[in-house]
């Protein structure tokens, strides 16, 4: 049954990924707005879930303020789909105009040290767009990606990227020794990190709750020489706006687990600020914000 399910997921996504692709782009974006609109309709899972995060970020919102904001997650996350199914097919022209940054100076110096930079990201925007960008400017961006089920479509999604001249390693692999090799050589290294509920997750401070964010971006700064930034994706009118904070210090006299504890509460402490000033960007449907455990 889950090899027919997988099939039927592969099958859907691919024809929704051709169709639109060859729609008129008004249509294009005017369906997917439908299929936002149907989503927050019928209260789903994860439109419950958007709506719980949004409410730990702004606890002082009206229900009706809370739920404008929601609707307008929800039609971020479309705007983010609708681009990804699209994106392939924008001209150069179009994908540098569409772009605006702040503090862009920040990161094409951290670029051009040599050493290495690392962007640690949430889930805003269209990081994909972001990518592009750069790629199309001669900075190759390398980063990983969850890997998914069905397969087919994990690999689709990863031909994708890779078209538009990311290398994108498979996050189910080890993959540290590798994204550690990219920084040693003076690359990019471009990893979301606002989410990681796995054991090896780190527990912050989040909008004054409890989340677990990945270790990575942190244990890359502290074993590499490279330069660690954080970057927020967020949509405008036209495209997306790029803003880059930073850097942060790396502090080496002490011991690696204090500060990878440190620096992921100092990259979670810049996602907040970011998030805070522009929420509907943060298209975050998953659980984030945990349960602390007690101390025994």
């Amino acid at each position: 049954m889950t090899a027919i399910q997988d099939f039927l997921t592969y099958l859907i996504y691919s024809a929704l990924w051709r169709l639109v692709r060859f729609l008129p782009e008004k249509t294009a974006y005017s369906l997917f707005e439908g299929v936002g609109r149907r989503a927050y309709r019928k209260n789903g899972k994860r439109i419950v879930r958007l709506r719980e995060n949004y409410k730990q970020v702004h606890p002082s919102l009206s229900h009706s303020e809370l739920e404008a904001l929601v609707r307008d997650g929800i039609s971020s996350a479309m705007r983010y789909w609708c681009d990804t199914f699209r994106i392939s097919d924008w001209s150069q022209e179009r994908v540098a105009t569409t772009v605006t940054t702040e503090n862009n100076e920040l990161f094409l110096n951290s670029v051009q040290s040599g050493k290495g930079v690392i962007i640690a990201l949430p889930h805003a925007g269209n990081w994909d767009h972001a990518g592009l960008y750069y790629c199309s400017q001669g900075i190759k961006v390398h980063t990983v990606a969850e890997h998914l089920r069905p397969e087919r479509l994990f690999r689709k999604f990863l031909a994708h990227r890779e078209r538009m001249g990311m290398t994108v390693l498979d996050l189910e692999e080890k993959v540290t020794e590798e994204l550690m090799s990219f920084l040693r050589e003076g690359k990019l290294v471009a990893l979301v990190a606002d989410r990681d509920l796995s054991r090896s997750g780190v527990d912050v401070e989040f909008f004054e709750a409890n989340a677990r964010m990945p270790a990575g971006p942190a244990l890359l700064a502290l074993k590499t020489d490279a330069n660690l930034i954080t970057a927020y994706v967020s949509f405008t009118n036209s495209g997306i706006n790029i803003k880059f904070s930073g850097p942060f210090l790396v502090r080496r006299d002490q011991s690696d687990s204090d500060e990878i504890q440190r620096i992921t509460q100092e990259l979670a402490n810049q996602f907040a600020a970011d998030i805070a000033k522009d929420p509907s960007s943060w298209h975050m449907q998953q659980r984030i914000f945990v349960e602390r455990k007690s101390k025994s």
